[in-house]
């Protein structure tokens, strides 16, 4: 598990923590701007069959948001051998300005349709982040892939929630 957290030969355990803290506070704080109502009133749409129950949400972020946090972290190692290390950390940084407003646009506001058009750039930009920091970094790319996964299955889920309901 150690040799997840090396690079170039060391650790910097402070990049780490706030690489990971970063993505963890910004889905606490788009979920905190949402409510618990917003939330609540999601659990009576008309969802498809193969929907996962509610509880499956916040573990799999907290997963997920951490493997993004150790990407961004290995890929942030490179930065005084690389040029193309910050360009990949702005994407990444758009992309993760993208996850906070989907939470708001599809739960806070409602707005399905949007959110859908919304998490369609969201996943282009995963995917292009993803590229990025292969690039830099393979097992930081790897790292990316289960955020892939997920967001395309939660664009699925979009779009067939805001077909469902309209």
């Amino acid at each position: 598990m150690l040799r997840l957290f090396r690079v170039k030969g060391k650790v910097n355990w402070i990049a780490l923590i706030i690489s990971i803290l970063i993505p963890l506070l910004v889905g606490f704080l788009s979920s905190y701007l949402v409510g618990s109502d917003a939330y609540n009133s999601f659990e009576e749409l008309t969802k498809p069959g193969f929907a996962p129950p509610a509880w499956v949400f916040a573990p799999a972020w907290i997963i997920l948001y951490t493997l993004m946090g150790i990407a961004s972290y290995r890929v942030w190692m490179y930065r005084s051998n690389r040029s193309d290390v910050r360009s990949a950390l702005i994407v990444y940084g758009v992309q993760l300005f993208f996850n906070f407003l989907w939470t708001i646009i599809f739960f806070g506001l409602g707005l399905r349709g949007v959110a859908y058009i919304e998490i369609i750039i969201l996943l282009i930009l995963i995917i292009i982040t993803t590229i990025r920091f292969y690039k830099i970094d393979k097992i930081s790319g790897y790292l990316m892939i289960p955020y892939i996964l997920w967001v395309s299955f939660a664009s699925v889920l979009n779009l067939s929630i805001w077909l469902l309901n309209k």
